[in-house]
């Protein structure tokens, strides 16, 4: 949808030296910018003013920034580029039109938003964020990447602190939204779940007085929040709800399952296993259900579902089974992940964790819980990389887990699985982003001859 530099001028209280047509909103200089607007943002190890030059060069029809480019283009002055580029977009999703649906939560964000955007499509042209586009610049270009074909956006919003999704919900103005779960993600900055809770129903404040809030009714703290104003769309696995499953089957393709959303029946086959992921699919059909989209239309969408990135993707190499899953980890992620290893149909379990970053004070008790997860979950060998699972390796040992080792460096702990895995096994490989064990785990697949 194409915009004028006057109207995002007086959009974002700027000034535009002259009125041309945009055809799009770029933050990064190396892309094909013809025709567009280059915003040049500041941060704290960056500058896009120093980019203005090669912006031009690569296309760039205006640019947005603080002062005067040094170059002879178009432009449009403001006094904070990031706050200006937020209010475009904000600017710019209400005349979109779209319907928007916000999601946020401690774990299974984008899972949910990728199932969710499955159902929308069933019924409308649906755009959705990409990769994990969801602080407070991937969400303004994720709604400043909406076209006129689409009738629906699925915008993931995240968080790390206290205001970071009030702004968010602000600037996308969500028709309805989604609340996964509120675990002990992200604790370290925020000092407890109360306050988690707090800040994932800040996504409550750009949205209008009885709008859709489906939330995950087996979370003990959103089943028990006190949410006045909107209407709350519960999804259980536990118990009959507002959207429930029954009679599901597991195994280590994915699941099948009834379900009932809003008085209908259907049935699920979901290519991906996990009794969570069976929770996201329901969140997504309840979002659904609330744009009356039919829901036999949906079931069939879920079906085409497969993982992005590194999220719980099932590889199967030289008859060992591998769950890849190095996305990122938090206690209730990889208790999860544990789960899914456990259903699988393999003679041996082998579980490799890294650790699970920020979570202060709780960090120590956190890994020593996740030792005894893995026990409960019938892990037969268990391999731990970096310092703080450690203390999960410990907690195993304790309660007479034999074979468990401890690693430092991605070489060690892959030549130790070469050593180790044999056919039919099934093996986990889960860890916070930072600890990067996909490296091992590409390791041992070239040792495997994969």
């Amino acid at each position: 949808m194409k915009l004028s530099t006057q109207e995002i001028a007086k959009a974002v209280g700027g000034y535009a030296s002259t009125d041309i047509e945009i055809s799009g909103v770029f933050t990064d200089s190396r892309k094909p910018l013809s025709g567009g607007l280059f915003v040049a943002l500041e941060g704290e190890n960056f500058d896009g003013h120093k980019f203005i030059e090669s912006a031009v060069k690569s296309g760039a029809a205006a640019v947005m920034c603080k002062a005067v480019p040094p170059v002879n283009v178009p432009y449009i002055l403001v006094q904070n580029t990031k706050t200006a580029y937020q209010s475009l977009a904000a600017y710019y999703r209400v005349k979109t039109g779209v319907k928007v649906i916000g999601i946020t939560g401690s774990v299974g964000k984008t899972t949910t938003k990728d199932l969710t955007a499955l159902c929308f499509s069933a019924k409308y042209e649906t755009y959705k964020t990409q990769g994990n586009l969801n602080n407070d610049v991937g969400v303004p270009a994720t709604l400043l990447s909406i076209e006129p074909c689409h009738d629906a956006a699925i915008v993931e919003m995240g968080m790390n602190h206290s205001g970071e999704i009030s702004l968010l919900t602000r600037i996308a103005a969500p028709d309805a939204a989604i609340i996964t779960n509120v675990g002990i993600t992200h604790i370290e900055n925020l000092g407890s779940r109360e306050n988690i809770l707090k800040a994932k129903l800040e996504i409550l404040e750009g949205m209008k007085t009885g709008s859709p809030l489906i939330i995950n009714a087996d979370n003990d703290m959103l089943s028990g929040a006190d949410i006045q104003g909107f209407r709350l769309i519960k999804c259980s696995l536990e118990q009959e709800a507002d959207v429930y499953a029954e009679n599901i089957i597991e195994s280590a393709e994915g699941s099948e399952f009834d379900v009932y959303v809003l008085g209908h029946k259907g049935h699920v086959k979901l290519p991906v296993a996990g009794r969570h992921n069976i929770m996201n699919s329901l969140l997504a059909l309840g979002a659904g259900a609330a744009f009356d989209i039919h829901l036999n239309d949906m079931c069939n969408a879920l079906c085409l579902y497969t993982p992005s990135g590194m999220r719980q993707r099932i590889n199967v190499v030289k008859v060992i089974t591998f769950i890849e899953d190095c996305y990122n980890a938090s206690p209730d992620s990889v208790n999860a992940a544990l789960s899914v290893l456990k259903n699988l149909p393999v003679k041996r379990r082998i579980a490799v964790l890294g650790d699970m970053l920020e979570l202060g004070d709780i960090a120590e008790k956190s890994h020593a819980l996740i030792g005894e997860a893995a026990v409960n979950n019938n892990v037969d060998i268990l391999l731990t990389y970096g310092e703080m699972t450690r203390h999960t390796a410990e907690k195993a040992k304790e309660l007479g887990l034999k074979e468990v080792y401890s690693f430092n460096d991605h070489d060690s702990l892959a030549k130790k699985l070469f050593e180790t895995v044999k056919p039919n096994d099934g093996v986990l490989f889960k860890g916070s982003r930072g600890m990067k064990l996909e490296t091992a785990m590409n390791k041992l697949y070239e040792m495997l001859g994969e």
